[in-house]
């Protein structure tokens, strides 16, 4: 049905074409009870990042201190409202992400940023472990300056733990762009291995602490 690149970025023009009508998510966050919707509650912040398939990337968030709600989906590409399917062909751009909304007071981006870091291999390019594709990128998607700074400071100080712990030949692939259009993933993925707790999931850190 699509043509299928597993490393390779589509272009603007070679993308798939998407649709304008979003999907209409309406069920609350399994684990938390919260809206996955906006608007969310005043005095909350938004960060977005990839690390492999969303679903097991989404429960390394659900459980800290201070999340209001976590949601996956698609971003960092082109197509507008794609779906699994299409984003799965590699013609969409997009990364399988998950938006995280949290009470700044109570967690700060730098505890985010860690559980970031090490719940993932960000070595690898446009993979994690056996999920190969452009949708499983390392990505760090920031919403404010501080939170630009603050990833682009832990990977330098994740980069030199890398090195000290696990030598040289090891260097972060890890994107750091401003947050784009967030796309809900399709109602069954959200907090898909609360559902499912014997369900697939490939992520695996490299025991490097930051």
């Amino acid at each position: 049905m699509f043509r299928f690149k597993k490393n390779q970025l589509p272009t603007a023009d070679t993308a798939l074409k998407g649709r304008a009508t979003p999907l209409e998510i309406t069920a609350p966050h399994t684990v938390l009870g919260s809206s996955l919707t906006p608007p969310y509650p005043d005095g909350t912040e938004q960060l977005m990042v990839g690390l492999g398939c969303f679903w097991g990337a989404e429960k390394c968030f659900w459980n800290l201190e201070g999340i209001v709600t976590t949601a996956v989906g698609y971003s960092a590409g082109y197509t507008p409202n794609p779906t699994y399917e299409e984003v799965c062909s590699g013609m969409t751009g997009h990364n399988e992400v998950v938006l995280v909304v949290y009470q700044p007071e109570k967690i700060s981006v730098e505890a985010l940023l860690k559980t970031f870091w090490e719940a993932h291999n960000p070595t690898q390019g446009m993979r994690q472990g056996n999920d190969q594709g452009t949708q499983y990128r390392s990505g760090i998607y920031y919403f404010t300056d501080e939170q630009q700074q603050l990833a682009e400071n832990t990977k330098h100080r994740y980069q030199a733990a890398l090195e000290q712990q696990k030598g040289g030949g090891m260097e972060i692939t890890t994107e750091i762009i401003p947050a784009s259009t967030f796309y809900f993933a399709e109602a069954y993925h959200q907090q898909y291995l609360a559902k499912n707790p014997n369900g697939y999931c490939g992520l695996g850190g490299l025991g490097v602490c930051l």
